[in-house]
C-alpha cells in the first residue's frame, strides 16, 4: 500500500512507499548481501558437519563405502581407554587455562593500567609471543627443553641438582604440564591486551568514588574493575572452554599425544584414529562429542545469562 500526497492546484505527487514496504526492501537487501556468506557457511561448515554426524553412525575407513552400524561407535567410546584419557586431559587443560592464564592476564592488565610511562613497550613485549607462528614457537621450545641440546645440559653444567635426567617433553608425568606452560607463554600476553583495553573503558569516576569511600587497591579491583570488564571476562571464559577442547597444534607438534598417550587430546585422538588407523567413522563420533561439548557450554552460558540478567 502506498501513500499519495496532494499538492496545490489539484495535482498529486509521486506515491511514496509505505514504511512496511521499506522495511521489507531493507530486509531483502540485507539478505542479498548476506547470501554469499551464508552459501559459503553451508558448503564449508554446515555440510561437512552434517556429513560427520552421518558418518559417526557408520563403519568407514575413509575410502570404501560406509556401512551403517547405528550407535556402535558411541557405545565403543564409553569403553575406550584412549578416549577417556584424552577427555580427562582436555578437562585438565581447561581447568589450567581457566585459572592460570586468566589470573596472569588480569594481573598484568591491572598493573599496566596503573602505569603511565613505558606502557606501549610492555604491551609490545606481551603481544610478541602471540603473533609468532605456532610451528616456530613450538620448534624453539622443543629445542630449549631438549635433554641433550637445550637448557637442561646448560643447567647441568652449572651443577644444578636434579636436572641431569630431566626430560619435560619425554616424561609422562611432566609432558602435559610442559605443553600447557608453553602454550600459556604465547597466550597470556594476548589476554593482557584484551583485559587492558576493557579496563581502559571503565569510567574513571568510579575509581574516584571508590577512593573517596576509602577503598584500597584490592577493593577497587574487586568492586570497580571486575564489574566493569565483566562482558570481556565472561566472553573469554566461554571461549577458553571451547578452545580448550579444540587444542591441537602445540600438542601435535611437540609430542603427537605421547609419550604413552600422556598428552593425548580429543583432537589428536580424532586425527590419529581417522588418518592413522583408518577408522573414520569412529573418529567422526569423537568429533561429534567435541561439538556437543561446545554446544553444551554455549547453551549453559545462555541459560546463565538469561537467569542472572548478564549484560553480555
Amino acid at each position: 500500500m502506498s501513500t499519495t500526497t496532494h499538492v496545490a492546484g489539484g495535482g498529486t505527487a509521486t506515491p511514496r512507499p509505505s514504511p512496511a514496504r521499506n522495511d521489507r526492501r531493507r530486509r531483502l537487501t540485507g539478505l542479498l548481501f548476506l547470501a554469499p556468506l551464508l552459501i559459503v557457511n553451508v558448503l564449508v561448515i554446515a555440510g561437512p558437519a552434517l556429513t560427520s554426524v552421518a558418518y559417526s553412525f557408520t563403519d568407514w575407513d575413509g575410502i570404501n563405502p560406509p556401512s551403517f552400524v547405528g550407535w556402535e561407535n558411541y557405545v565403543a567410546l564409553t569403553g575406550d581407554d584412549a578416549f577417556v584419557g584424552a577427555l580427562g586431559h582436555n578437562l585438565l587443560w581447561t581447568l589450567f587455562f581457566l585459572t592460570v592464564p586468566m589470573s596472569m592476564g588480569l594481573l598484568g592488565a591491572y598493573l599496566l593500567s596503573r602505569i603511565r610511562r613505558g606502557r606501549l613497550l610492555f604491551q609490545t613485549l606481551f603481544f610478541i609471543p602471540y603473533v609468532v607462528a605456532t610451528v616456530v614457537s613450538a620448534a624453539v621450545w622443543r629445542q630449549i627443553l631438549s635433554p641433550t641440546a637445550g637448557l637442561i645440559p646448560v643447567l647441568d653444567s652449572f651443577g644444578v641438582p636434579g636436572v641431569s635426567d630431566l626430560n619435560p617433553l619425554g616424561d609422562p608425568q611432566l609432558a602435559l604440564g610442559a605443553i600447557a606452560l608453553i602454550n600459556n607463554w604465547q597466550w597470556w600476553g594476548f589476554l593482557v591486551m584484551l583485559f587492558l583495553a576493557a579496563m581502559q573503558s571503565v569510567n574513571p569516576a568510579l575509581y574516584e568514588a571508590a577512593r573517596l569511600d576509602g577503598a584500597g587497591r584490592w577493593r577497587e579491583f574487586w568492586h570497580v574493575t571486575l564489574p566493569g570488564i565483566r562482558p570481556t571476562l565472561v566472553f573469554l571464559l566461554l571461549m577458553t572452554i571451547i578452545w580448550s577442547f579444540l587444542v591441537f597444534d602445540y600438542v601435535y607438534i611437540l609430542t603427537q599425544g605421547g609419550p604413552a598417550g600422556s598428552t593425548d587430546m580429543l583432537s589428536t585422538l580424532l586425527y590419529r584414529t581417522a588418518f592413522g588407523e583408518g577408522r573414520a567413522g569412529h573418529a567422526s563420533a569423537v568429533g561429534v562429542v567435541m561439538a556437543l561439548i561446545s554446544a553444551t557450554t554455549i547453551a549453559g552460558y545462555l541459560v546463565l545469562r538469561r537467569r542472572l540478567r548478564w549484560e553480555v
